[in-house]
């Protein structure tokens, strides 16, 4: 698995746990920097990576409610609202992120850890925020 790729999957695996937890995944970042609870600790992607979801919480989630079609963010998986979380921060918000590399990581994550159908409605939402990018102002 390439570093980036770990990275997502980290930040991922933080967002989901301060979820679940009903922390602020800011800072739950924070706690794991300050003391790390794995053998290898938190990198700057990961950092940088929750770090940019956090800082555009409000908007991503009014996002994905606005353009997932007959779901509620609630009704989502919860993996999968993590996934589309960071999916959505990098293809609206990350400058040194291809938007396909965006999709296709979060494509495959989604095969990983959610549902069979999990996959196709994170790639279906995530190039649909692509197409109205250019209309955020």
């Amino acid at each position: 698995m390439a570093a980036r790729t770990k990275s997502r999957r980290r930040a991922i695996d933080l967002l989901f746990e301060a979820e679940q937890r009903q922390l602020n995944a800011g800072e739950l970042l924070k706690e794991r920097l300050a003391a790390p609870v794995t053998e290898a600790p938190l990198n700057e992607f990961t950092a940088d990576l929750v770090t940019g979801v956090v800082a555009n919480w409000t908007q991503i989630n009014d996002l994905l409610t606005t353009y997932s079609q007959g779901w509620t963010l609630d009704r989502m998986p919860a993996v999968d609202r993590a996934i589309l979380r960071l999916g959505a921060y990098e293809v609206l918000f990350a400058p040194d992120v291809p938007e396909v590399v965006a999709i296709s990581e979060a494509v495959a994550l989604a095969t990983e850890l959610s549902t069979d159908d999990s996959p196709k409605f994170i790639n279906g939402l995530l190039a649909r925020l692509v197409e109205v990018k250019p209309t955020l102002g």
